[in-house]
């Protein structure tokens, strides 16, 4: 995968950092006399395209016509929706990914600019501490399609209403599954017959609008009743 960055800061960087390990192919474009110093130290010097990225013929020049993705990171609003229009509209560049600084903007990023996924970073955080004060001890592992679901583990606690009972007898959510039970360092995977012991670990798949009642089969009984 070709993806272009524009914004050299430390976002933009270690972005391109992660994605050149992954094995893809990357271009990062920045105007800012002291990030171009800094850059090479950090990223390939062939990785680096000096230039302003809202310009067409930088982007032009970094590639973009071949590029599978387009992350506009910049610590300026204007400059990132700028480069979302030109990169979708002006270039058709499949994917078109945008940071949003002031969160009084974020309404802006939307498809209409060009952007497919806005990156709002108080949002996300704000988001991440409201979910996290909800689940207990539940630990999200991983999220797919959009935070649509989330892969998390949690470890089931003596009280709860699925301690000592076997999977068939545990009326899971409809849009959830246990995928693995790691039980005293030995990974599990899961049947109808296993029995959900006290201090399990049980990775599980489910939906993000079940998360809550995931977490209240799997923690205290008590939390039963503080969620309901």
């Amino acid at each position: 995968m070709f993806v272009i960055i524009v914004g050299g800061g430390n976002i933009g960087s270690h972005l391109a950092k992660m994605l050149l390990e992954g094995g893809h192919t990357v271009k990062v474009i920045e105007e800012r006399p002291a990030l171009l110093e800094k850059l090479p130290k950090e990223l390939p010097a062939e990785v680096i395209v000096a230039g302003d990225g809202s310009s067409p013929l930088t982007l032009e020049n970094a590639g973009i016509l071949k590029a599978n993705v387009l992350a506009a990171v910049t610590g300026s609003d204007e400059t990132n929706l700028v480069v979302t229009s030109l990169g979708r509209f002006e270039f058709n560049v499949p994917r078109v990914i945008a940071r949003v600084n002031n969160p009084k903007n974020a309404w802006l990023f939307n498809q209409e600019m060009g952007v497919d996924v806005a990156l709002n970073q108080a949002d996300i955080l704000a988001r991440l501490v409201a979910e996290e004060m909800s689940l207990g001890d539940m630990m999200t592992l991983l999220k797919l399609r959009k935070g649509e679901f989330s892969l998390i583990e949690e470890k089931v606690h003596p009280l709860s209403p699925s301690a000592n009972k076997s999977l068939r007898e545990i009326e899971l959510p409809n849009e959830s599954v246990i995928v693995a039970i790691i039980r005293k360092n030995q990974l599990l995977i899961p049947h109808g017959d296993t029995v959900l012991q006290p201090a399990d670990e049980v990775l599980a798949l489910v939906h993000a609008s079940q998360l809550k009642q995931l977490a209240a089969l799997l923690g205290p009984k008590e939390r039963i009743i503080r969620n309901g």
